[in-house]
């Protein structure tokens, strides 16, 4: 399932079933695990492992050395889970040892075309990064965010669960969970209800995040009073612990 033109490294560890596709170029380092294709003209290298039935079309270069001038050779890695999709021109750095070390993407996410993770970022499992998406360094993604095409986020960020990007957003400040968020300056519209009706939330779970949602942007509270005010709704509604959990925890603070 490897083609003729395709180079591998005799020291890589690929499943039996993996599909190289032309002129690819498989590192000495690098693991792929069963099911996965690999279009052609790829570039992996670096410490990567690639679990099981993914999809990477052609063009992508993933576990190259970070873009950071810190870097010093260190055996950092790259890790994607399983049942990706990772479409044409994607770039994805190796961590760094700044960080943790490893850039990490989950499973079933859905990935289009140029876009940029990189060093260290963090991602969830059923993303979807719309074209062009671009992520700085040690950027963090919750399960089931969408980032519209053209979003740009600035290093140390960090993005909450089921959320969504307009098209051209820029993110310089975290993203709490279920809000949805367009412009630059980015700026808060109201939570992803649509979304969260897909993933099975019920109706009161639904307007309990609606309810928080207007405590935290609409009463005119400040951020530690709406903080304050979120904590005494949580006996009602565990679905708004990830929301507080994640105020709690930003330090760049949030878009708001």
């Amino acid at each position: 399932m490897i083609h003729s033109t395709a180079i591998v490294h005799p020291d890589a560890k690929l499943a039996d079933d993996v599909e190289v596709g032309a002129y690819s170029i498989i590192g000495e380092h690098v693991e792929i695990g069963a099911g996965t294709v690999i279009g052609p003209h790829v570039v992996i290298n670096g410490h990567t492992r690639i679990g099981q039935h993914n999809r990477i079309f052609q063009f992508c270069s993933l576990g190259e050395i970070p873009q950071d001038k810190k870097y010093a050779g260190e055996p950092t890695r790259l890790e994607i889970g399983d049942h990706n999709t990772i479409r044409e021109f994607c770039t994805f750095n190796l961590g760094t040892a700044q960080d943790v070390g490893v850039t990490r993407v989950g499973n079933h996410n859905w990935i289009m075309a140029y876009v940029h993770l990189a060093h260290d970022c963090q991602i969830g499992n059923h993303t979807i990064f719309a074209n062009n998406a671009q992520l700085a360094g040690h950027v963090e993604v919750g399960d089931y965010a969408i980032l519209g095409g053209f979003t740009v986020v600035h290093q140390f960020v960090k993005i909450g669960a089921h959320i969504i990007t307009g098209m051209g957003t820029i993110l310089l400040q975290d993203v709490p969970p279920y809000v949805l968020v367009s412009g630059n300056p980015s700026a808060p519209h109201g939570i992803n209800a649509e979304g969260l009706k897909r993933r099975g939330f019920t109706s009161p779970a639904i307007m309990a995040i609606k309810r928080a949602y207007k405590t935290l942007y609409k009463s005119g509270l400040s951020l530690d009073e709406a903080k304050a005010a979120i904590g005494s709704q949580l006996a009602e509604h565990a679905e708004l612990q990830p929301l507080a959990d994640f105020l709690a925890a930003s330090k760049r603070g949030i878009v708001r």
